[in-house]
């Protein structure tokens, strides 16, 4: 007989405090003492262990405009990234609707980056044998954070933008066995619904502490997110509907400008960029699309964690040497390109200190040591007037690459998923016309409390 392992419903996620005393104060312990323990599962929300949620509001002396930047942050979830909540929310699911069992199925999680992490983690600690697909050139700490937690690796060829050989794979792994479930983050909605209830009724309740400090006006501007999965950007359509003014905008690599000019190459912001339009992500909402350099992110990413780089921060820029160690801790690739397109973004549509802008740091530079020795390597190590030189040039982001959302524009964003989902990948051409209408989605939202109190009856609390 098959043994469940059950965790926390979408509202438990979103309110920690709501969760059985007991299961909450054993999952904060193993938290620090045992965070291999399924107990963890409880630990998926945006707080810390101290009860706090997890946002900065970066410096202003850092970047530069009036407009309030906050980031949300996923270090203190388990496996340190926020991506691990979409990896739960899609397993827990799919083993919810009976798709999946464990001990007897294989579950498969194809990925780029922090979700191969994330599916290496949760599946293991829901009991299910796990094999995570990832593309050859990744990061090498990512593939030890994989055999750590006690999955299987695949490399499939390529870079971060490889994602159609990644899909290969898939089918590949489906012919060989019924056994092997393909959970695919670009696909299923778990993914989606995670973001748009925990992130983003998670950055509503940062609104409010922030309005109650005089930061803001209680009211999102902008939410700015560098697609992957599109998972993340699903927080934009929540702080939309809470406040219609919001500007949900979405992040490409410069080098792979896949929906703003149906563009495609190589690139190295680990974890966005894919060459394709997701299947879950609402183009249709989205506001506008804006392209930022790989190697800029790179360059950046060591200033504010590169020890000369952090002495830069505190003596020239004047930021407080608590800030500096906080951005240092908090920041990896993607995070630092949300950072520069949410200062394109406040530049672009002119905000200032009422406005409140949101974006995320997926993961930390525990993933990038040997991203940053790479640099070192081409450009020799880090020096104070290199510093200058990055800060001066990089932050001062540039205007350029910005696409509105006009109507015909999300058409043709949204047309894009015909080649791979329709063509490729199954779908149906009536599915991908019902997307394009805002019902399909909100429809689809109405599933979150469905599915939370299936969650309890099953657990039986």
């Amino acid at each position: 007989m098959s043994t469940y392992v059950w965790g926390p419903t979408f509202d438990e996620m979103l309110n920690p405090n709501t969760i059985n005393p007991e299961i909450r104060e054993k999952a904060k312990k193993a938290m620090v003492e045992s965070p291999l323990d399924p107990i963890n599962l409880f630990n998926i929300n945006w707080y810390d262990n101290d009860g706090k949620l997890c946002y900065m509001v970066i410096p202003k002396e850092l970047t530069g405009v009036k407009a309030n930047i906050v980031v949300m942050y996923g270090k203190h979830f388990p496996t340190g990234s926020h991506k691990v909540g979409a990896t739960y929310s899609v397993t827990m699911e799919k083993q919810l609707n009976g798709e999946i069992t464990p001990g007897e199925d294989t579950i498969v999680f194809p990925s780029t980056g922090n979700y191969a992490i994330g599916g290496s983690w949760t599946g293991p600690r829901m009991g299910y044998d796990t094999k995570v697909i990832l593309p050859e050139l990744m990061s090498k700490e990512r593939f030890e954070k994989i055999t750590a937690y006690g999955a299987e690796y695949i490399k499939t060829p390529g870079c971060e933008s490889s994602v159609k050989e990644i899909y290969d794979k898939c089918w590949e792994l489906r012919g060989e066995s019924k056994k092997n479930k393909i959970l695919n983050q670009f696909e299923v909605m778990g993914n989606y619904m995670f973001h748009y209830h925990v992130t983003g009724n998670s950055m509503d309740k940062v609104l409010h502490e922030l309005a109650e400090k005089g930061i803001g006006k209680g009211r999102a501007s902008a939410l700015i997110s560098a697609m992957g999965s599109s998972g993340s950007i699903a927080s934009g359509d929540r702080l939309k509907e809470l406040y219609p003014e919001t500007k949900i905008v979405g992040l490409e690599p410069i080098q792979c400008p896949t929906i703003f000019n149906n563009g495609y190459g190589d690139h190295d912001i680990q974890g966005i960029g894919d060459k394709h339009v997701t299947w879950i992500h609402n183009v249709m909402n989205m506001d506008s699309i804006m392209c930022i350099d790989d190697m800029e992110c790179k360059k950046m990413l060591q200033v504010m964690t590169d020890p000369v780089g952090k002495e830069f921060l505190i003596n020239h820029l004047n930021i407080s040497e608590e800030d500096v160690e906080m951005l240092s801790s908090i920041f990896g690739i993607s995070g630092v390109c949300n950072l520069l397109g949410a200062i394109k973004t406040a530049k672009y549509y002119d905000m200032n200190e009422d406005d409140v802008i949101f974006t995320l740091c997926t993961d930390a530079i525990d993933r990038y040591h040997s991203v940053m020795k790479d640099l070192d390597e081409m450009f020799s190590p880090l020096n104070e007037t290199e510093c200058h030189v990055r800060y001066n040039s990089i932050m001062n982001v540039k205007m350029d690459y910005i696409e509105e959302g006009t109507y015909k524009n999300r058409k043709r964003w949204h047309n894009l998923k015909y080649y791979t989902w329709v063509e490729q990948q199954g779908k149906t051409v009536k599915e991908l016309n019902d997307q394009r209408k805002q019902t399909y989605w909100i429809e689809l939202r109405k599933k979150i409390k469905d599915i939370d109190s299936k969650l309890k009856e099953v657990r039986g609390y």
